[in-house]
């Protein structure tokens, strides 16, 4: 059964489970790339996917950490490599340790320490890629990497014989293309994250949007947070298809939300737009 009400959003061939409330719980999975962007509370829903993305260590993203780890050991599954800050790296592994001995037997984990212009591979032509994000010290934001190998202008008409002749002769016959699949800020307060074109050209950009209300600005700007102002001038820089909205705030109801979202971006915009807290939006 699971263990919590997740959100979901379908684009095209991938789906999109959540939950993402500031101060509360943060975790996004993409199954079909085998990835988790953050971890919140470590719903059950996303403890067989194999890789988690850690921003930084605020317990709303990485509470669930020892749970899923410890519950992938319960189940059988290999231990999940988890992507963290480097400066994260060591009391995650002393909190790990700790939930060991409480539970009587050590749990295995894969933590890896990352830094922004870092990649990793998640499969044999994914790619997380790591960039800085403005929130707390060492915070960083993942971009979602397809690398694909196309074949020069100059050799699309030969033949199957010949192509291979050339690759005996050791000729470089193509090259390199990269595809921004889906880019994830975490959290961040405004930075013009257009300057980066992997972020920029993302099919799907994952960003936060804390605060709504005029008098929470003194609050965006003390917790390094997006504000609903700053929101237009962020994502109209963008080439993104698709565009989720995560990390409101509790204290501002959802009608208001989604009604300052429509007032404060340009239509083009908010056509584009989905806020992932709609309670329109449920996993089965």
């Amino acid at each position: 059964m699971p263990s919590h009400r997740l959100k979901k959003i379908t684009i095209d061939d991938l789906e999109l489970i959540g939950y993402s409330v500031a101060a509360e719980e943060n975790v996004i999975a993409i199954p079909q790339l085998d990835v988790c962007f953050d971890i919140g509370k470590a719903p059950d829903q996303v403890v067989s996917i194999n890789h988690v993305l850690i921003t930084h260590g605020h317990i709303d993203h990485s509470a669930g950490l020892a749970y899923y780890l410890s519950h992938r050991k319960f189940l059988g599954i290999k231990p999940g490599t988890i992507l963290a800050p480097a400066n994260t790296v060591g009391p995650i592994r002393q909190i790990i340790d700790a939930w060991g001995q409480l539970d009587g037997s050590r749990i295995p984990a894969e933590i890896i320490p990352v830094k922004p212009g870092d990649e990793f591979q998640i499969k044999p032509n994914l790619y997380a890629r790591v960039f800085p994000t403005k929130h707390c010290n060492g915070s960083v934001g993942y971009t979602i990497i397809e690398k694909r190998k196309k074949l020069r202008k100059e050799y699309t008409k030969l033949t199957g014989p010949q192509i291979v002749e050339l690759k005996k002769q050791g000729v470089e016959i193509d090259y390199q293309i990269e595809i921004p699949v889906v880019s994830y800020l975490g959290d961040t307060e405004y930075v013009d994250y257009s300057q980066l074109d992997y972020i920029a050209n993302s099919k799907i950009l994952i960003t936060e949007c804390t605060f709504y209300e005029d008098e929470h600005r003194g609050r965006s700007d003390l917790g390094k947070h997006i504000h609903v102002d700053e929101l237009n001038g962020l994502l109209k820089a963008m080439n993104n298809q698709h565009m989720i909205i995560t990390h409101a705030t509790s204290r501002t109801p959802v009608k208001f939300i989604k009604q300052a979202l429509k007032e404060k971006l340009d239509a083009d915009i908010f056509e584009k737009t989905i806020f992932l807290m709609d309670p329109a939006k449920r996993a089965d």
